[in-house]
């Protein structure tokens, strides 16, 4: 019987908050692993996940395919994980996720390689954000060079490193007010990262149906007020939440978007938060969910007070109300 250390699979995007997890699962099943990074220096942290040689960084970016393509040799499975929430300089949506998932597809088809892309739900050529219609242009091109890939579209995805709960859990510990863009009635079905991370290493694996498209979503569906409110109660904080009409939220954001961590808002985050986020109706149908994998969710409140507590008061030190 074949050992997985037998095949190599390479991660595009390896190095960053989705990347790390999905690192450490395949390094669990013992599959050899070469992350395609820009910049492999800055991904030392990935080598302790597996054993000793059984991590490699190496420096690719989607931009250039001779790059990609280098990443890609004598490869037996290729991830993309490649995404932006924000664009700057050359690094646009369209370049990241729009040619540049084609880029490593193609790459993939030309060494013979399997191919698992992370998208994200809301992925749209109609869609009204840039972000959704990048990812949608993103799936196309993929299932164009390698038409059995394996696409995967998570929900928001919260974790440790994530820029979502840590987010407004931050801007909480310095503002005495929170804003609801759009009254906070936009629904979402939070996913902990390592839920996304052991899909992905699943459909490496070869537990998934090629060429077919998955949406993965936590076991609730939470509009942002109640997400706002989990997160409040988990670093005891008491905030004022303000509803932010979506004209005034996309006015400001013309000037947030240039704003240091967590005040940074863009018009196509403000635009994103106009539709829903969550599994559908025929993904469900269809089997082509985390429940159809035999993936157990979990959910926000069992997982985001095992590292939000560092938003409270006192942190971990914080007593608790008799």
């Amino acid at each position: 019987m074949a050992s997985n250390l037998d095949t190599l699979v390479t991660v595009f995007g390896g190095s960053g908050f989705l990347g790390r997890s999905v690192v450490r699962a395949l390094c669990k099943r013992d599959y050899r692993i070469r992350v395609a990074v820009r910049r492999p220096e800055l991904a030392g942290h990935l080598q302790p996940l597996g054993k000793v040689g059984q991590v490699n960084a190496v420096q690719a970016n989607l931009r250039y395919p001779d790059s990609v393509a280098s990443a890609m040799r004598d490869s037996h499975v290729a991830v993309n994980l490649v995404g932006i929430l924000a664009e700057g300089g050359a690094q646009t949506f369209d370049a990241v996720q729009g040619t540049g998932a084609g880029t490593v597809a193609k790459a993939a088809s030309a060494a013979g390689a399997r191919m698992v892309h992370v998208s994200a739900i809301g992925a749209d050529p109609n869609a009204p954000s840039r972000y959704a219609r990048a990812k949608a242009a993103g799936e196309k091109a993929v299932l164009a060079a390698a038409p059995t890939a394996t696409i995967l579209r998570p929900s928001v995805v919260f974790g440790p490193e994530d820029q979502f709960t840590n987010r407004f859990a931050a801007l909480a510990r310095i503002s005495p007010i929170l804003p609801l863009i759009g009254g906070g009635l936009t629904k979402l079905q939070p996913i902990y990262v390592g839920d996304v991370a052991t899909a992905v290493a699943d459909a490496v694996d070869g537990k998934t149906r090629a060429g077919a498209t998955y949406e993965l979503g936590g076991p609730e569906v939470l509009t942002m007020r109640e997400i706002m409110e989990i997160i409040l109660a988990i670093i005891e904080r008491q905030r004022l939440l303000v509803p932010l009409p979506f004209g005034l939220a996309r006015l400001q954001s013309v000037f947030l978007q240039f704003a240091p961590g967590p005040l940074k808002l863009t018009p196509d985050q403000v635009t994103l938060l106009r539709s829903d986020n969550v599994v559908s109706d025929a993904a469900k149908a269809a089997g082509l969910t985390l429940e159809g994998l035999g993936i157990a969710a979990d959910s926000l409140e069992g997982i985001a007070p095992q590292y939000l507590w560092r938003f409270r008061a006192a942190g971990q030190f914080q007593k608790k109300n008799a």
